[in-house]
């Protein structure tokens, strides 16, 4: 996609272990253009987000920042829109 057809929103995804706050790049309109579109397509396994948080449920400290992840599919529990907002 080019840039200018591509929005960023972000996200927040929960595991069993960590909250996990990133972007979600998408197409501006049209076909895939929402989060659920996007969550739902049966051949992607990983879910990509970028500038990303993880925060340790547990509280154990296990805290980091990336600026990629590739978060499989079989562990999200729970995703959130932050604003409803794009960026």
């Amino acid at each position: 996609m080019p840039p200018g057809e591509v929005r960023y929103e972000r996200i927040v995804v929960e595991t069993d272990r960590y909250r996990v706050e990133g972007d979600v790049k998408l197409p501006q309109e049209g076909y895939r253009s929402r989060i659920s579109d996007y969550l739902n397509r049966r051949e992607q396994e990983f879910l990509t987000l970028s500038n990303v948080e993880l925060r340790s449920i547990d509280g154990s400290g296990r805290d980091w920042d990336t600026p990629i992840l590739l978060l499989a599919r079989q562990h999200i529990r729970l995703v959130v829109p932050t604003t409803g907002e794009e960026i």
